[in-house]
């Protein structure tokens, strides 16, 4: 009797969840696409499980294998979309302007609409929010940080974070950036000076990370920076094991003990203990006025609506969110700005003779960082070309309506950046070409919808960071360029990559020659 009630129990079992993994993987997904197709929505068809993965990974291989059109090593053309998201045209061109595909059971639906765009990004509701796949399968990296939450414990997040962002704020850093400039300066001149001439080949990529992990670092964790930089390290390294699964979006996969996922625990574990070690010894030697500190304070001042536990949680998943959003997305912009400037000789020339004409041989401040309308517009026009992020997306957390599309509660909203940031019906037909003279007249003059340019997002969900982001790149561009002409060397490889952020995937070498008597940063 007692084996039979077994059975019967595991019976049960067995059928509980195969009909929980069925409406998971199965009726869900076909609901909701069906509320779309109703609504003449369609897509590629998707398989189950993997949805639409496999094809475009496909797609994915076969423009990896063609050759790019090369000009002493760089493209006459950046079309970073068609190498990273092959299926986006052929998709786009079958199925029209809105179409959904499928990332294992997740539903998406894209839109390129201008005005459906616009009115998705400049969305205030929390019950649009950031993709809840994405906290999921991202957790050992972002957790429930402020890049990945929703309603109104982003919101608590937000106000908390935004204010120490202001440009007000930012301009209390600047020392910070300039000094951490000077460090990557005398870099560069010990090593032209250590191989016995005027020039040097440089991998510009892990002093891009150094500059710009030191900045962050010394704004967020005061003077413990140090530890700061330590952790960083580690982070950088998740963010690498994070990346390998960036596609393979299957119900549960994060909880089966490959070795990826072994490796991210383990991080995961380490830094979790790294950073509460730290505010253990802020506690004990005294409070710093930093970024960690207003974390820290917000944290503990949330009414009561947070647990001990959920205090460590909140500072250890907003420290990793500041390392992705702070530190390691200025570092590949200022990668890419170096890499396009050293390819158009013309236009470095024409920012240096304005860097010196504006600081006249000092280090840059607030104040000649604003005058500097042609560094500016290379900045926008990089950024542009080679966005940090690719996507931007949202999940409706509740039916939504959107144009005359009804958006049912689940369906995630994708827009692709870099599509839109390079449509020549958009930008006009050099829109594939590095030609910065088109923000002359700053973004609104730029391209025939300005909202359509996000390369820090929009609306409420806009990067806190960017203020700080184009203070670092205006002076750490503008002092390299008063000791330095860059060049293209002959060993770069120009290979976009799509990881967590758009990256070199063999890096970027550049002939780095010291200035005849350049002025000292």
């Amino acid at each position: 009797m007692a084996m039979e009630i077994l059975f019967a129990l595991i019976g049960i079992g067995v059928v509980a969840l195969f009909l929980r993994l069925y409406n998971a993987l199965v009726a869900k997904p076909e609901k909701l696409r069906c509320i779309l197709r109703k609504q003449g929505i369609s897509g590629p068809p998707p398989t189950v499980v993997l949805g639409n993965v496999l094809e475009i990974k496909k797609y994915r291989s076969a423009n990896s294998n063609t050759p790019a059109v090369v000009c002493g090593g760089v493209p006459k053309e950046h079309n970073c979309a068609r190498h990273l998201f092959g299926f986006f045209e052929p998709w786009q061109h079958k199925y029209g302007e809105v179409f959904v595909f499928a990332l294992g059971n997740t539903q998406i639906l894209h839109v390129t609409q201008p005005e459906m765009v616009k009115e998705i990004t400049t969305c205030t509701s929390l019950e649009l929010g950031k993709p809840t796949y994405q906290a999921k399968e991202r957790s050992s990296l972002l957790g429930k940080g402020i890049l990945t939450s929703n309603g109104p414990y982003w919101a608590h997040q937000r106000k908390i974070i935004a204010p120490e962002l202001y440009m007000d704020k930012v301009k209390g850093m600047i020392h910070i950036v300039q000094e951490s400039t000077k460090t990557l300066i005398d870099s560069w001149k010990s090593r032209i000076e250590s191989g016995g001439g005027t020039v040097a080949d440089i991998n510009i990529d892990p002093d891009m990370r150094s500059f710009s992990g030191d900045v962050i670092s010394k704004a967020c964790f005061g003077s413990n920076f140090s530890k700061g930089e330590e952790i960083f390290s580690k982070l950088r390294a998740l963010q690498e094991a994070a990346s390998k699964t960036s596609l393979a979006i299957i119900p549960g996969m994060r909880y089966i003990p490959t070795k990826s996922n072994r490796e991210a625990w383990a991080m995961e574990k380490e830094i979790y203990n790294n950073v509460l070690e730290m505010v253990k010894e802020r506690s004990q030697s005294g409070n710093d006025q930093d970024l960690m500190q207003m974390i820290l304070e917000g944290a503990k001042n949330s009414d009561g609506r947070l647990s001990p536990d959920a205090i460590d949680r909140f500072i250890v998943d907003n420290c990793k969110n500041v390392y992705l959003a702070g530190f390691e997305t200025t570092a590949v912009s200022a990668t890419w700005l170096l890499m396009l400037l050293a390819a158009n000789p013309e236009w470095q020339q024409r920012i240096r003779a304005e860097v010196q004409s504006v600081c006249r041989g000092q280090i840059p401040d607030a104040d000649m960082i604003r005058k500097m309308k042609l560094l500016s517009m290379a900045i926008n026009e990089s950024l542009r070309l080679y966005p940090p992020v690719s996507v931007m997306s949202r999940e409706a957390l509740s039916d939504m309506k959107f144009g005359n599309i009804n958006v049912p509660k689940g369906v995630n909203i994708w827009t692709f950046v870099l599509p839109l940031h390079t449509d020549p019906k958009i930008w006009g037909p050099d829109s594939y070409e590095f030609n910065p003279e088109r923000f002359a007249n700053g973004i609104t003059g730029a391209c025939k919808f300005p909202y359509l340019y996000m390369p820090f997002g929009v609306g409420p969900r806009v990067c806190l960071g960017q203020n700080l982001a184009l203070v670092e790149l205006k002076i750490l561009v503008s002092v390299i360029l008063s000791n330095f002409e860059l060049s293209i060397s002959p060993t770069y490889i120009h290979s976009p990559a799509l990881k967590l952020v758009i990256e070199p995937a063999n890096g970027v070498n550049l002939h780095v020659k010291k200035l005849e008597a350049s002025p000292s940063p």
